[in-house]
């Protein structure tokens, strides 16, 4: 099997090196695609992966992970779609661009195509990787699919109805997540803790956190009872952020990040 990558930024830079690090693919069964020559000579003497910066190279994989931002992929499409291998499963993380859509501008609505709304965290092992299923996707390449998209974290199938449900919830999310932790980390400076100290502190709390959450499978109004004493301190927190609405605020920003999602699809 040969993987092809179109896009080779953040993430479909994280997902190449996670698909090379779980042995799913040899550094010869690859071939990288960008504009950016440089960011391809470090690709290539970091991980020893066949390099190019023709898309058409790369379109003719057996696997074929489409990861170029919206506004360019429509010409990316275009230039690929004579030389796609008919018989490919093609991955993208593309935001806004349905599945229909995809077999439309790639001239072969027959194409097994699977569309992946993937976090940050991939890069670490631990993403969220919401995966829709095109309708002419065998079970054997969704199996297959599942098991390349797993060494990036947890991966899930989703309705395509709900994927900017899903670029609220986890897909952008991360960033709400930093904001958070670097308050917690000022607040701790501010009450006299190191700098370095109060990051790592707050980041291995918000990490245990959620393992908790996972593990447990506790509701997180039950995990938060846990913590929370009668007339104790963490219950005066928890009110000033209540007066301070800060689950409205968390909500109405997930809110916006599914709002402007939708627009991207029309």
């Amino acid at each position: 099997m040969r993987l092809g990558v179109i896009g080779c930024g953040n993430m479909g830079g994280a997902m190449l090196r996670k698909l090379l690090a779980s042995e799913k693919f040899a550094p010869d069964q690859i071939i990288a695609a960008d504009k950016n020559a440089e960011l391809l000579k470090t690709l290539e003497s970091q991980l020893h992966i066949c390099i190019t910066t023709n898309n058409a190279d790369a379109a003719a994989a057996d696997v074929l992970l489409l990861a170029v931002k919206p506004q360019y992929l429509s010409g990316v499409l275009a230039e690929i779609a004579p030389h796609l291998n008919p018989d490919a499963l093609v991955i993208s993380i593309v935001l806004g661009y349905s599945l229909a859509k995809l077999g439309e501008e790639m001239q072969n609505e027959k194409l097994h195509i699977i569309r992946v709304m993937p976090n940050t965290p991939a890069l670490v092992g631990e993403g969220v990787m919401a995966a829709c299923r095109g309708k002419y996707v065998t079970d054997a390449e969704w199996e297959y699919a599942l098991s390349l998209l797993s060494c990036m974290g947890l991966a899930e199938e989703i309705p395509e109805n709900l994927i900017d449900a899903v670029t609220g919830v986890s897909g952008s999310s991360p960033a709400f997540m930093f904001l958070f932790l670097e308050a917690l980390a000022d607040a701790g400076v501010r009450a006299g803790l190191p700098r370095d100290t109060s990051i790592r502190f707050a980041a291995q709390t918000m990490l245990g956190s959620a393992k908790l959450a996972l593990e447990t499978g506790k509701h997180p109004g039950q995990l938060k009872d846990m913590v929370t004493s009668p007339a104790g301190s963490t219950i005066e927190g928890i009110a000033s952020l209540e007066k301070n609405a800060f689950r409205g605020a968390v909500i109405e920003a997930a809110d916006a990040v599914v709002r402007r999602s939708k627009e991207f699809s029309k």
